[in-house]
């Protein structure tokens, strides 16, 4: 490891593979996100970058404004060559990134209003390991795991 202080400034985005945008859009927006930017990525120049040949998909901006650090999630959703589903999603055991977590300020509001509008309960709001906190799980419209975490 080189030697020196490395200064990480915190999240900056996450990229989800869905199969609905507009239910995702809806879901990340019960969570406050808002749309910035929504384009078709396509061409050679895009496949090399990303290193899949024949890439086409809608890609959607999602943006936490007045958040302190830069936070965004993209939404992808092929074209081509078609996404493969992942029997590990909303498997906590599974190797690999296997949830995000978002700090809301209101648990139980926040919570009821995704389980209002579609999302699937894991399991409801409770104390956190962690003192001082609670948290809840949900899974967003393709079934991968969110963790909601706030103040007890």
């Amino acid at each position: 490891m080189a030697s020196g202080t490395v200064r990480n400034e915190g999240f900056d985005h996450m990229t989800v593979v869905v199969t609905d945008l507009g239910a995702a859009r809806g879901f990340f927006g019960l969570l406050g996100f808002v749309e910035r930017v929504a384009v078709v990525a396509r061409g050679e120049e895009i496949g090399r970058y990303m290193g899949i040949e024949d890439w086409e998909a809608d890609h959607v901006t999602l943006v936490l404004e007045g958040a302190p650090v830069h936070q965004e999630v993209q939404l992808l959703r092929f074209h081509h060559p078609a996404a493969r589903p992942d029997d590990g999603a909303g498997t906590l055991t599974r190797l690999g990134f296997n949830h995000v977590c978002f700090h809301v300020a209101d648990l139980d509001a926040v919570y009821d209003r995704v389980i209002a509008n579609g999302a699937i309960a894991v399991w409801g709001p409770r104390e956190s390991p962690e003192p001082g906190m609670r948290m809840a799980y949900v899974t967003d419209p393709d079934g991968n795991l969110i963790e909601l975490v706030a103040p007890a």
